[in-house]
């Protein structure tokens, strides 16, 4: 994956906080991550990806941010589907965004939420995953990117 495609994920992030009360972000460098075992958190909203592209993009991050988080868009209901609801917005947004980019034929996924720690039959075996370390508040999250051509 080019370090352009990188930036699109990236941007995708920024613009995503940037609707928040507190839109101090920090994106941290990408770096290369095998999928013996998927780099995630306490919530990950995944989408799987097809067409020109193909495998997964997903959001992981620990429940208190994602509690933040909602608190940070006005929402005070702070429940368990309102958290799982908002991981699959951040993926989707993020991702979507990759599609206004990719063009129509980079096909995305509803988003699936999985809460704990992702199996390897998440993510394709023979690709390697870059991370795209997120910090917010004094928090940090992750966009994983596990795509080929």
């Amino acid at each position: 994956m080019s370090e352009k495609a990188l930036e699109v994920f990236i941007d995708g992030v920024l613009n995503y906080f940037k609707h928040t009360s507190d839109n101090k972000i920090k994106v941290g460098a990408p770096y290369l991550h095998n999928n013996t075992e998927p780099a995630t958190l306490d919530y990950t909203g995944i989408i799987g990806v097809s067409g020109s592209y193909k495998g997964v993009v997903y959001f992981t991050a620990p429940k208190v941010l994602l509690t933040h988080l909602l608190l940070s868009l006005g929402e005070s209901d702070t429940s368990m589907e309102n958290i799982a609801d908002l991981i699959g917005e951040v993926a989707n947004t993020i991702s979507g965004n990759a599609r206004s980019e990719f063009g129509q034929n980079f096909m995305i996924s509803v988003p699936t939420v999985a809460r704990g720690r992702l199996s390897e039959a998440h993510v394709p075996q023979a690709l390697r995953s870059y991370v795209i370390p997120i910090y917010w508040k004094s928090y940090n999250a992750a966009v994983v990117v596990c795509l080929e051509q």
